[in-house]
């Protein structure tokens, strides 16, 4: 072996270090040219797969991007349309309350609200799925725990979703709104808060009544379409007829005419007839259509005006049937009582027949 070889092996050998052990040798530059080639061939031959998947991912959410655009400007279409359907009412003062351009706003941005963020929540989700299957990430174990912990919560939150529906769909229907009044059977009031879970209802005592939505099984809304307002009038049962009807049509006529009460009659004050006839007293109907939740306005104005014209006219109003009882004479207080015993008195014939004989006394 020549010197060079001898000496090239000894700086190829690790030289021990003061301690006995020896270091690591220092890489070489051929060492580090193959590490480089490795990489580079490695990268060189992973390039197109890593580009592929990019390109697949933003491919993905480029489309999710526009498809979410799209079904928002679509969303957002059909509730502006809704808006400016007019209904068959439109132009008379019904179809202007029932198509009250405030509410209807509320109600379209309710809905539009609810549709937009489950569209954005459905294609969202299924792009994210994409994009994990794209690298080749087993969803079978996350859909089925999705799946499994989707059960427990529908179970567990049962309510939560029936009111949530309820409400979504109470929305869909306009069923009420804010500023109605409804019997919602567990509570009554008027409206002042509709949510997708709860409304509020404030009482006629000021109470504030939290009602959920998925508990409320029927609904009578009080201030939609229209109210009949109703009073029944109890006279003799000898009144002239003609004279009672006579008296509340000008009662009707003049209070049609008057102000507010010609806004708040949506129809003619109308004289039924006969509700109930008795043998000293028969029941009057009047009606009227007003606008809702002034029907009980209607009927107190109603009630004084026809009481004042019955009094002018000198028509009395009976307060109902009479209850007739038979008369009965006055009964004897001893009447039920037993006749006093002979033996009650000591010093009559028969106390003393009964009283024992005293044995005569033995003198010796």
């Amino acid at each position: 072996m020549s010197l060079s070889a001898v000496l090239l092996a000894a700086a190829a050998s690790p030289s021990p270090s003061p301690s006995g052990t020896s270091t690591p040798a220092v890489p070489s530059l051929q060492d580090a040219q193959e590490s480089a080639t490795n990489a580079a061939s490695w990268v060189e031959q992973n390039w197109s797969t890593w580009l592929a998947i990019g390109l697949r991912v933003l491919l993905i959410l480029v489309i999710a991007a526009v498809l979410r655009v799209v079904v928002r400007r679509a969303i957002t279409k059909l509730i502006d349309r809704m808006n400016r359907t007019v209904q068959a009412v439109d132009g008379t003062a019904l179809g202007g309350l029932l198509v009250n351009v405030e509410r209807r706003r509320q109600r379209s941005q309710a809905i539009g609200s609810v549709l937009r963020s489950v569209a954005s929540f459905i294609i969202m989700g299924t792009a994210a799925l994409m994009i994990l299957g794209t690298f080749e990430i087993n969803l079978a174990p996350l859909l089925a725990s999705a799946g499994v912990a989707g059960v427990a919560i529908g179970f567990g939150a049962r309510n939560l979703v029936t009111d949530f529906l309820s409400g979504v769909f109470m929305i869909l229907e306009d069923q009420y709104g804010v500023g109605d009044t409804v019997d919602a059977g567990v509570a009554s009031g008027e409206v002042i808060e509709v949510g997708l879970r709860v409304t509020k209802l404030r009482g006629d005592n000021g109470e504030i009544w939290y009602v959920r939505n998925g508990e409320v099984k029927r609904i009578g809304n009080l201030s939609q379409g229209w109210a009949t307002a109703g009073v029944d009038v109890t006279v003799r049962a000898d009144e002239d007829l003609d004279k009672v009807k006579g008296t509340i049509d000008d009662v009707a006529e003049r209070m049609s005419k008057d102000e507010p009460w010609n806004e708040l009659l949506w129809g003619p004050i109308e004289v039924l007839g006969l509700d109930n006839v008795l043998l000293d007293s028969m029941v009057v109907r009047v009606s009227a259509k007003t606008m809702p939740g002034k029907a009980l306005t209607v009927e107190r104005e109603l009630r004084w005006r026809i009481k004042r014209a019955f009094d002018a006219a000198q028509i009395p109003i009976v307060g109902g049937p009479v209850v007739l009882t038979d008369a009965t004479p006055d009964t004897d207080p001893t009447a039920g009582m037993s006749a006093p015993s002979a033996y009650a008195n000591t010093s009559s014939p028969q106390a003393q027949a009964a009283t024992p004989i005293t044995p005569p006394s033995v003198t010796k």
